[in-house]
C-alpha cells in the first residue's frame, strides 16, 4: 500500500488579504500583533501592537499562578480581543510559553480563558516556541545561507536556535530567564558581591550544555552571526545607544552591541538600587525590576559563544506564529516552504527514533484515513486538523513496543506525549498521544488521567476517532499488507456499518484480519451505535 501524508485542508487561493491576530502570553509580557497578510507576496505588515506587563511568572506556592495575576492576563486578552475587533481581524491565535508551560494549574487558566473569553490557548513547548521565533527571525532578515545563532531572553527561558534560513540545524530553550532569576536569587538591592557572583555562576552553568550542543552543528564551531530579540535585549540596546549616540535608533532593527559594552552596562546596572534603575530614561519600573538578571544571561550567552558583537531583530515569537499561521495555510512558497511538511517530518523522526515498523505504521495510517474519509459528514463532522492527528497517531501508535511488548500502548503514550514534536502545539501532542493511547484495551475512561486532563471537546474527537484507529490496525492484523483496500457502507435504518475488504491476494481469505476485526468491534459499535460486519469483497 503506497505511504499516505494528510493533506492539510483546503489551500487559500491568493485573493484579497487576511487580517491576522498573534498574542504571545509569556512570562513577563502579553504582546499582541495585527498583521495584514498579502497573499499575492507573500508577506504581512504589522499594522498594530499592544503590550501589557502582567508577570505571569510571578507565581505563588509550588509555581502556581496566582489567582490576581490570571486575573489581569483575562482583562488584558479581553482589551487585546476588543482592539482586535475593531481592526476585523479574522482569526486569533495564541501561544502561552514557559510561565504557563511549568504551573499546576497552567491548563486550567487555558480552560478559565477558553470559558470565559471563547479564546483558545495554544501551550507550545520550548523546542517549539524556539522554531518559532526564528520564523519570526526570518521573515524579516536575510540569512545569506550563512550560519546565525539566534537568543531570545524571555522571563523564564532563553532560546538558542541556529539556522542558516533553511531548516534550523539547533533549537534548544533553558530554564534560566530575567523574571524567574530576580525572583528566586536576587534579594539584595542593589544587589551585593556574593548574589552577582553566585547569580552569574548559575546562569553560565545553565547555558553550557546548549551552547556546547550548538557549537557542534558550526563549521570549526565558531560563532560568526549572532542575533538577538526580545523586550530585554531591545532595552539594553537602547540604554547603549543613549550613552553612546545620545538618541535611540531608528529603526532598533539593524542596530549592533557590543560584549564590550555590555560589560560596561552591566558593571553600572550592579552598583543601582531599583529606584535608581526607574531613572534610567526608557525603563519602566517592571523592567527595571529584571534588566540586570536580562543582561547577564545576554553577557554570559556572548562569553560562552566567543562572539563580540550582536545584531538587534525586532522580531521574534509573535511574528513567527504568523509564519507558523501562513505555512500550513499554503500561503508560502519561498525559502520557508519546507517548513509546511515539519509535523510530518517531526513525526517520522521519532519514528525513526524509536524504531516503528515504519511499513505496518503507514499501512495502518493510510486505513484510518481511508476509514475517516468514507465516514467524514456521515458519522461525524471534522476536518483537517483532526484527520492529521489520527494520521499521526496511526503513525506512531506501536511506538511503546521500544520500552516493551507489554502494556506499549501505555508507553506510546509516554513517548509521543515527551517526543518534543514540532510543528504542534502541547494540545495537539496530548491528542496524538492518546489517540495512540487507545489504539489497543480498553477505551477511553475518566478515571484514566491522561484522558481527563483533555478539554470535554478533544475527548469526544478521541471517542470518535479511536475506534478508527482499533479498525485499521485490525486491518493490518498480520503486518504483510494483506489488505489491499477497505469499503464502509452505513446504514442507519438498519443500525449496521459494513465494511468489505478487497485482499491483495485472491486466494487470501484474510481470515485474521476479519477475526481481529471481530474481537475490536465492540468500541466502535458502541460509540455510534451501530452493529459492525466485516466480509471480503465477493
Amino acid at each position: 500500500m503506497a505511504t499516505s501524508v494528510p493533506h492539510l485542508g483546503k489551500q487559500l487561493r491568493p485573493s484579497g488579504e487576511h487580517i491576522l491576530a498573534s498574542i504571545d502570553l509569556g512570562t513577563n509580557s502579553l504582546h499582541m500583533v495585527i498583521v495584514r497578510i498579502d497573499k499575492s507576496l507573500p508577506a504581512f505588515t504589522i499594522i498594530a501592537r499592544e503590550k501589557d506587563t502582567v508577570r505571569l511568572g510571578d507565581c505563588g506556592p509550588k509555581g502556581q499562578l496566582k489567582p490576581e495575576v490570571m486575573d489581569r492576563a483575562i482583562a488584558t486578552l479581553r482589551r487585546f480581543q476588543e482592539l482586535a475587533k475593531t481592526f476585523n481581524v479574522e482569526q486569533v491565535v495564541a501561544v502561552a510559553t514557559s510561565a504557563v508551560r511549568e504551573a499546576p494549574n497552567g491548563r486550567d487558566f487555558i480552560k478559565r480563558v477558553s470559558d470565559e473569553l471563547d479564546l483558545e490557548i495554544n501551550l507550545i513547548s520550548g523546542p517549539e516556541e524556539a522554531r518559532r521565533i526564528y520564523l519570526g527571525v526570518l521573515s524579516a532578515m536575510e540569512f545569506h545561507d550563512q550560519p546565525h545563532v539566534i537568543i531570545d531572553i524571555g522571563g523564564g527561558s532563553t532560546e538558542l536556535i541556529l539556522g542558516d534560513g533553511g531548516e534550523p540545524k539547533f533549537l534548544s530553550s533553558t530554564k534560566v530567564g530575567a523574571v524567574r532569576l530576580t525572583q528566586e536569587y536576587i534579594k539584595t538591592d542593589p544587589i551585593s558581591r556574593t548574589e552577582f557572583l553566585f547569580v552569574q555562576a548559575y546562569i553560565r552553568g545553565m547555558l553550557e550544555r546548549p551552547v556546547d550542543e550548538l557549537r557542534l552543528h558550526l563549521p570549526n564551531r565558531k560563532v560568526s552571526h549572532l542575533v538577538g530579540t526580545s523586550g530585554t535585549i531591545e532595552t539594553l540596546a537602547v540604554m547603549i545607544a543613549k550613552e553612546k549616540l545620545g538618541t535611540e535608533p531608528t529603526p532598533l532593527a539593524g542596530y549592533q552591541i557590543t560584549l564590550n559594552e555590555l560589560h560596561n552596562i552591566v558593571s553600572r546596572l550592579r552598583k543601582l538600587s531599583y529606584q535608581e534603575r526607574l531613572q534610567i530614561p526608557g525603563i519602566n519600573d517592571r523592567r527595571a525590576e529584571i534588566i540586570l538578571a536580562g543582561a547577564l544571561i545576554l553577557q554570559e550567552a556572548m562569553s560562552l559563544l566567543e562572539i563580540e558583537s550582536l545584531t538587534i531583530c525586532e522580531r521574534s515569537l509573535r511574528e513567527g506564529v504568523i509564519v507558523d499561521w501562513m505555512l500550513t495555510h499554503g500561503l508560502i512558497e519561498d525559502r520557508l516552504r519546507y517548513e509546511s511538511s515539519i509535523r510530518q517530518r517531526s513525526i517520522l523522526k521519532i519514528a525513526q527514533k524509536y524504531n516503528v515498523d515504519l511499513e505496518h505504521g503507514e499501512r495502518v495510517a493510510a486505513f484510518s484515513l481511508s476509514l475517516f474519509d468514507q465516514t467524514n459528514g456521515i458519522l461525524y463532522d471534522y476536518g483537517s486538523a483532526e484527520r492529521e492527528l489520527l494520521w499521526a497517531a496511526a503513525i506512531l501508535h506501536n511506538c511503546g513496543l521500544y520500552i516493551s511488548h507489554s502494556a506499549h500502548h501505555k508507553h506510546s503514550y509516554y513517548l509521543i506525549r515527551n517526543g518534543e514534536l514540532l510543528g504542534y502545539t502541547e494540545t495537539e501532542i496530548d491528542m496524538i498521544a492518546n489517540l495512540a493511547r487507545y489504539h489497543r484495551k480498553s477505551a477511553p475512561k475518566k478515571k484514566h488521567e491522561n484522558y481527563q486532563n483533555l478539554s470535554k471537546k478533544n475527548r469526544h474527537i478521541i471517542d470518535r476517532l479511536n475506534p478508527l484507529m482499533r479498525l485499521a490496525v485490525a486491518l493490518d492484523r498480520r503486518q504483510i499488507g494483506a489488505v489491499a483496500e477497505v469499503t464502509c457502507q452505513c446504514d442507519r435504518d438498519k443500525k449496521e456499518f459494513k465494511l468489505i475488504l478487497k485482499p491483495v491476494d485472491p486466494q487470501d481469505n484474510c481470515a485474521l484480519e476479519l477475526w481481529s476485526l471481530d474481537l475490536k468491534k465492540d468500541v466502535f459499535e458502541e460509540q455510534y451505535n451501530l452493529t459492525l460486519v466485516a466480509f471480503l469483497e465477493p
